[in-house]
């Protein structure tokens, strides 16, 4: 148990962005591979983590697990290995949509803020290679930051169903939005992002990809769909996680038939 607990802090502070550097970048990997999944093969138990997913096998599942930075922050990872937004994995036919599964794991967000949370101050992040610690993906599920919220309400208008430059700095980066429509996201973002902007497909590594509930895209639920790109010239590392707060999250919509997810 010591073992394993020094192994989920040096992954969990790299995550954290505390010495980057530092952290063992197959941590995550091996709470994974040597925790999780066996503890749920062997005992139906997924502890560590929240949930093993392995009703397609493991090719195909995934895992969520608490984040110890932050009260309500999960991710959700793959039950293979795959190092993260690079991986060519994501784009092959019949991949997983893990930032769909990922929307679903929302839940463990809400119930650690007491309830239901509105639509559009959940956000789902992946960041670029380039700003990650850990080489296993993983989406990070968590509140989005205030004063993104208020960009996003104010230009929400201005988010098309074309990537196109969003007109205001977030947590000052430039970033490219799309609009999608839907409750569930039906859409892979990793696949929106490789067919929807020049030349992301052949370097998807120095993209970061984040995804925010929207409560009024074409007349209906949907998603705001976030990238920026990595620049060595500006010091943008493309950490989309930077758009989240990991401190605090609004309050919980009061139960009953209104409270839509």
């Amino acid at each position: 148990m010591a073992k394993f607990t020094a192994l989920l802090l040096v992954a969990l502070l790299g995550l954290s962005g505390i010495g980057v550097a530092q952290a063992d970048p197959d941590a995550l990997w091996r709470i994974i591979s040597e925790r999780c999944v066996p503890d749920q093969l062997a005992n139906r138990d997924p502890a560590p983590c929240s949930l093993v997913d392995l009703d397609t096998g493991e090719a195909t599942g995934y895992v969520v697990l608490k984040d110890i930075v932050g009260a309500r922050q999960f991710l959700l990872m793959p039950t293979a290995r795959i190092t993260g937004i690079d991986s060519p994995a994501l784009l092959a036919p019949g991949a997983t949509n893990y930032f769909a599964a990922a929307w679903d794991a929302r839940s463990f967000t809400e119930a650690a803020a007491g309830g239901t949370l509105p639509r559009d101050w959940v956000s789902l992040a992946v960041n670029s290679a380039v700003s990650r610690s850990q080489d296993q993906l993983h989406i990070h599920i968590d509140c989005l930051r205030a004063d993104v919220h208020e960009a996003l309400r104010r230009y929400a208008g201005t988010v098309g169903d074309t990537w196109a430059a969003f007109p205001a700095p977030l947590a000052g980066h430039t970033y490219s939005a799309i609009a999608v429509a839907g409750e569930d996201l039906a859409v892979d973002p990793f696949v929106l992002l490789a067919d929807g902007i020049e030349g992301a497909r052949a370097n998807m590594g120095v993209n970061t990809l984040v995804v925010v509930g929207a409560n009024d895209v074409r007349g209906g639920p949907g998603f705001i769909v976030l990238a920026d790109r990595a620049d060595g010239e500006t010091g943008d590392l493309a950490g989309g996680e930077a758009l989240q707060d990991h401190d605090s999250c609004p309050a919980a919509l009061p139960p009953g038939p209104s409270t839509a997810k």
